[in-house]
C-alpha cells in the first residue's frame, strides 16, 4: 500500500470522528472544577459523571461508555458497508432481471448511467464522491465519506437515534459541571475546557436533532433526500403528483426496516402507474 493511501479523504473523515468522539468522552470522565479539600464539603458543583466515580455508582458511567462505544461502531459500520451499488458489470441472472423489469410498463424511464454506462434501476443515481451509482440513493455523507443508500440508510437512521441519545446525556453531564459565578480568569482555567465541550455538544445535538427529525420524515412518506429535494427533476416523479411509493406509514416503515413487503420498486411504480390511469367507478 502507497503511504498517500493512509491519508485518504474517508480515512481522515473517520480518524476525525473517532478522535473527537473519545476526546470528548474523556474530558466528560475526567474533568474536575477544583481540587476537593478533604476537611470541606465541595462549594462547586463538579460533572455528574465525577460523582458517580466518586460515590462507587459505576453502572452509569459503564452505561453511558458502552452508548459512546456503540454509537462509534455504528458510525465506522455506515461508513464503511455497501450503501446499495449497482454492478458496474451485471451478473447473468442481473441482466435477465433488469429485461423483465424493463418490459413490466414501458412507460418506466429507465436509462444507463452517462458515467457508469449501467442500466440503473428506479430510484438509483449516480454519485460523484463514490463514483458509483447507488440504489435508492439518499445522499452523500461528508462525515462519513460514504453515500447512504438502499442497505446502510435503515442503520443510518439507528445511528442518529443512539448519537442524538449520547450527545443529549453528554450535554446534561457537561452542564452538571459548569459554574458562572466566578471572576473571568479563574472561571476560564477551571470551566473553560467543559464549556467549550458543553458548546460543541450543543451544535452537534442541534445537527443531529435535525437530521434525524428529517430522515424519520422521509422514511414515514417512503421519499429520500435526494427525490424530495429534487422532485421537479426526476422523471418518475415529475410524471406524476404524488408520490408513487408511498403505501401508508405502516408499509413504508415495515418495508424501510424489515424489507417487507418485497418486491421491485419497478414494480410498485407500474402497479400505482395502473391504479392512476384506471377509470373511475
Amino acid at each position: 500500500m502507497a503511504p498517500w493511501a493512509l491519508l485518504s479523504p474517508g480515512i481522515l473523515v473517520r480518524t476525525r470522528h473517532t478522535v473527537l468522539t473519545w476526546g470528548i468522552t474523556l474530558v466528560l470522565f475526567l474533568h474536575d472544577t477544583g481540587e476537593p479539600d478533604p476537611e470541606q464539603p465541595r462549594t462547586h458543583p463538579i460533572p455528574q459523571l465525577r460523582q458517580w466515580e466518586e460515590q462507587g455508582e459505576l453502572l452509569l458511567p459503564l452505561t453511558f461508555l458502552l452508548l459512546v462505544l456503540g454509537s462509534l461502531l455504528l458510525y465506522l459500520a455506515v461508513s464503511l458497508m455497501d450503501p446499495g451499488y449497482v454492478n458496474v458489470q451485471p451478473q447473468p441472472q442481473e441482466e435477465i432481471k433488469e429485461e423483465q423489469t424493463a418490459m413490466v410498463s414501458p412507460a418506466i424511464p429507465l436509462r444507463r448511467c452517462r458515467y457508469c454506462l449501467v442500466l440503473q434501476p428506479l430510484r438509483a443515481r449516480h454519485c460523484r464522491e463514490c463514483r458509483r451509482c447507488v440504489r435508492r440513493y439518499d445522499h452523500h455523507c461528508p462525515w462519513m465519506e460514504n453515500c447512504v443508500g438502499e442497505r446502510n440508510h435503515p442503520l443510518f437512521v439507528v445511528y442518529l437515534v443512539l448519537q442524538l441519545l449520547v450527545l443529549l446525556w453528554g450535554l446534561y453531564l457537561a452542564w452538571s459541571g459548569l459554574r458562572f459565578f466566578q471572576p473571568w480568569g479563574l472561571w476560564l482555567r477551571s470551566s473553560g475546557l467543559l464549556f467549550a465541550t458543553f458548546l460543541l455538544l450543543s451544535l452537534f445535538s442541534l445537527v443531529a436533532s435535525l437530521l434525524l427529525a428529517s430522515h424519520l420524515y422521509l422514511v414515514a412518506s417512503n421519499t429520500t433526500t435526494w427525490e424530495f429535494m429534487s422532485s421537479h427533476r426526476i422523471t418518475y416523479l415529475r410524471q406524476r403528483p404524488d408520490n408513487p411509493f408511498d403505501q401508508g406509514l405502516t408499509r413504508n416503515l415495515a418495508h424501510f426496516f424489515c424489507g417487507w413487503p418485497s418486491g421491485s420498486w419497478e414494480t410498485l411504480w407500474a402497479e400505482e402507474e395502473e391504479e392512476g390511469s384506471s377509470p373511475a367507478v
